[in-house]
């Protein structure tokens, strides 16, 4: 019978010490190499700063220009509908007086990545319902913040649903350029479009629809390498300030919003559907 004697070294216990200094090792190597560290831990750009500032076509009107001195825009069929999108920076919005100027649906903000709602929103949301309007909410995206499955979830949670009452349109994802660093989010075409289908399949799962999307044909092009991945599901909505709708991105043979003006009367973003009322309808019930 072996015994151990004082001072006798412990060999499991080293044999212990030495698979934990390799594995150690091996660790400290694989977290040297490039791309391991993300691997590791998930890291996170910081929680929007001035998401009041942040609305659809904030960042086009920026980036792409709002085609001053043209003509006002015709419509791009014999059949559409008015609209208009609002957020924060529109406050108490006057809905009497677009219904009556012919407004009769409107895009409202409710959320930006997972820390901002609205302020405005009750006020924005159920008073162009109470006006008469179909209305929809969006989210304005911030991929480099948080996922699209967090963030989907989060807009449905704090006033983007949907119920099929007539009045009510299927939320949107608005992407556009960052209002924060880098136009693309720092993430590549694929991981954006990734980004993007795990924010749509997340709303779907929790509504039962498909989202629109809101986006420019040049932010597009530059982010998702001009992907085709959302064209047969995702309504179109686009962005472009002039006389005409202009090129789509690809993947859309049509557009379903167009978004004409930053500049229009009384809340300044107007809209316009691309059919008759009673699509709009349809669209709105699913």
């Amino acid at each position: 019978m072996s015994v151990l004697r004082s001072g006798s070294p412990h060999r499991p216990a080293r044999s212990l010490a030495a698979v934990a200094g390799v594995l150690l090792a091996v660790l400290s190597l694989l977290l040297g190499l490039p791309g391991a560290a993300g691997a590791a831990a998930t890291r996170h750009a910081p929680e929007p700063s001035h998401p009041g500032q942040d609305w659809a076509g904030s960042q086009i009107a920026r980036h792409e220009g709002t085609a001053a001195g043209l003509p006002p825009a015709a419509p791009s069929l014999a059949a559409s509908v008015e609209g208009v999108d609002v957020s924060s920076h529109n406050g108490s919005v006057a809905w009497s007086t677009l219904w009556n100027s012919g407004v009769r649906f409107a895009y409202v903000k409710a959320t930006e990545s997972t820390s901002y709602t609205n302020p405005s929103f009750a006020q924005q949301y159920n008073g162009s319902y109470n006006a008469g309007m179909i209305r929809g909410a969006y989210h304005f995206a911030t991929p480099d913040t948080s996922s699209g499955a967090a963030q989907a979830t989060y807009f449905v949670q704090h006033g983007g649903g949907w119920s099929r009452d007539g009045k009510t349109l299927p939320g949107a994802l608005d992407m556009e350029y960052n209002p924060y660093g880098a136009t693309c989010y720092g993430l590549s075409a694929a991981g954006l479009v990734n980004w993007m289908k795990d924010w749509f399949a997340t709303y779907k799962a929790r509504t039962g629809r498909d989202a629109v999307i809101y986006t420019s044909t040049g932010w597009w092009k530059q982010c998702t390498g001009n992907s085709t991945a959302f064209g047969a599901v995702n309504p179109l909505w686009i962005p472009r300030y002039g006389s005409s709708v202009g090129e789509l991105p690809a993947g859309w043979g049509f557009h379903t919003v167009w978004q004409y003006t930053s500049s229009g009367p009384t809340v300044g973003d107007h809209n316009r559907f691309n059919g008759a009322l009673d699509r709009l309808r349809a669209l709105a019930n699913g």
